[in-house]
């Protein structure tokens, strides 16, 4: 049913609980599952750092991506599942649909967390806007 499963993470809480529920339903129909995280260059802050302070952002960012798909890709090795390893820069809704459409993921695993308050409700959350966006199943974990 499922042969190619997308996980974004961004090693918070929720994609953590998104990444073991990507690796159960891998495990169970024989997928590969895609770990993507998406580090976001355009958000508020690094949009206005320059200089050697958007130098420092970047590296953070950068270890961030590394910290969460290495997390990330040692479940799934624990879980003996096959995984492709992938870290983008971009707006990170656009990003995973992109990903998905070029990659023939047919399920896509995301965190439920979001957003908050009026952010929220003008913008919509990364996980609102991807199940909104893509044309497969999408599996919202919490």
């Amino acid at each position: 049913m499922y042969n190619e499963i997308l996980v974004a993470t961004d090693g918070s809480d929720a994609s953590v609980v998104a990444v073991d529920q990507a690796l159960a339903v891998a495990d169970r129909f024989g997928a590969t599952v895609h770990l993507l995280h998406v580090v976001d260059l355009g958000t508020e802050m690094s949009g206005s750092a320059e200089g050697a302070i958007a130098s420092q952002l970047t590296d953070t960012l950068d270890k961030m991506a590394t910290e969460a798909l290495d997390a990330a890709e040692s479940r799934a090795a624990e879980a003996g599942v096959p995984t492709e390893r992938v870290a983008l820069e971009g707006i990170p809704h656009e990003a995973i649909v992109d990903y998905c459409a070029n990659h023939g993921i047919d399920l896509v695993v995301l965190g439920s967390t979001g957003r908050s308050g009026i952010t929220e409700h003008l913008m919509g959350s990364t996980t609102d806007r991807v199940a909104r966006s893509v044309e497969v199943s999408v599996l919202i974990a919490r």
